[in-house]
């Protein structure tokens, strides 16, 4: 991609992508569907799970799967609470650049 992905884009990603899982989803997944949107490695992902652990956006727990423990990633409320604001702030956002490309805020 040829646009910068940034930490707030990253976090809001993972979020939504967390989210859709009232479970919880584990981190190779996450990073499965991450990457259906942009080019992402495992070692980008997970100081981004981390710092949203820390914040309180995600709550993490173990759960045995084939004998190894699996890491999971459930969001929090404050979590969903960021992730409301981090989707008003990106339809404000892609409506002005789509705008731009088609030709509206003319000065």
């Amino acid at each position: 991609m040829v646009f910068n992905t940034g930490s707030a884009l990253l976090d809001a990603i993972v979020l939504a992508v967390v989210s859709r899982e009232p479970e919880g989803t584990y981190g190779y997944k996450i990073t499965q569907e991450v990457r259906q949107a942009i080019d992402l490695s495992e070692s980008t992902l997970y100081p981004v799970l981390r710092r949203l652990q820390k914040d309180d956006c995600l709550e993490v727990y173990d759960m045995e799967c084939g004998g190894r423990n699996r890491r999971y990633y459930k969001i929090t409320a404050r979590g969903s609470a960021q992730l409301r604001m981090y989707r008003a702030e990106w339809e404000s956002y892609s409506e002005k650049i789509t705008a731009m490309f088609e030709g509206g805020y003319g000065i």
